[in-house]
């Protein structure tokens, strides 16, 4: 029987760009067999959107929640739908990408449980920026992302077919449903940021290899904007979740005691670097982080 793979999507209020989107899906050479909409609590025009392909040429399921329940609240919904509908494989999309037209196929052609599309622009420059090195080990990385697809190879053209990964994006990655038998659901609880660190940590402690694929292309249609204000509610979460990944996977006390390190360092220079509101953002990052150490449970039930 051949495999049978859905497609989840969360989106909001990017009603313009996930037309792009579902535009790229309907234009697959090899067509999914569903695709779960997560719309979150969209202000927009999304539904009108959404409206346009019900009864066309993609088989959508929509949800319309009506809390703003994050990424990771929605890729845990998106995934427990599909996963709950019986498919082989999952492949999990942000709203501002569009697939080439072979995306799809060549993803499928490859038969590992966990695989990555890799990101260009729209100038087809590559700006993968998965993980190749992920570093919980030693206690000086600050980052603990410490190489990247787009900074080792520089070009897709120089990557080898295969490049194995330490982290992912939920934007292009690919899982069979035997990974999620294994370590259940993202963690929904992260919000935004690092909920696709977290499950690829997961992921790869329960023994599944993560590849990503050069030849299954993805065009970002957005300008990567990681440098967020981090005196602001993303700063916040950004704080927040990189403390949990340390507290529950760090591999030793020196890397778990990594926290406060930086919560310590950031509240002492926070006058140079302009406000009060990133330590305070970090103070309480800390304090809540603490009480997310333990990681969610491994069971879909």
């Amino acid at each position: 029987m051949s495999t049978t793979v859905a497609v989840v999507v969360v989106t909001y209020n990017r009603a313009d760009l996930l037309g792009r989107m579902l535009d790229g899906l309907a234009a697959q050479t090899r067509r999914p067999d569903a695709v779960y909409i997560v719309d979150n609590a969209s202000s927009d025009h999304t539904r009108e959107v959404l409206d346009k392909w019900h009864g066309g040429d993609l088989p959508l399921h929509v949800t319309h929640s009506p809390d703003n329940l994050g990424g990771a609240g929605g890729f845990h919904l998106g995934l427990e739908q599909a996963y709950g509908d019986g498919f082989d494989r999952i492949w999990l999309m942000d709203d501002d990408v569009v697939p080439a037209p072979d995306c799809l196929a060549v993803l499928l052609a490859h038969d590992e449980p966990c695989l990555m599309a890799v990101r260009e622009d729209t100038a087809g420059r590559l700006v993968e920026k998965a993980a190749t090195r992920f570093d919980l080990d030693n206690p000086l990385a600050i980052k603990p992302k410490t190489g990247m697809v787009e900074t080792e190879f520089g070009t897709r053209a120089a990557m080898p077919a295969l490049v194995e990964l330490e982290n992912v994006a939920f934007e292009g990655f690919m899982l069979r449903r035997d990974v999620v038998d294994r370590i259940g659901l993202p963690d929904a609880s992260y919000f935004i940021f690092y909920d696709d660190v977290d499950y690829a940590v997961r992921a790869r402690r329960a023994g599944f290899r993560i590849w990503a694929v050069r030849d299954a292309v993805l065009v970002r249609q957005l300008d990567f904007d990681q440098q967020h204000d981090l005196g602001s509610w993303k700063g916040y979460y950004m704080y927040r979740n990189l403390f949990v990944v340390h507290l529950r996977y760090g591999r030793n006390p020196l890397v778990r005691l990594k926290p406060w390190l930086i919560a310590g360092a950031v509240v002492v220079l926070s006058p140079a670097r302009g406000g009060r509101g990133e330590a305070r953002n970090v103070i309480h990052a800390l304090r809540d982080a603490r009480g997310m150490r333990k990681p969610p449970p491994s069971s879909v039930d």
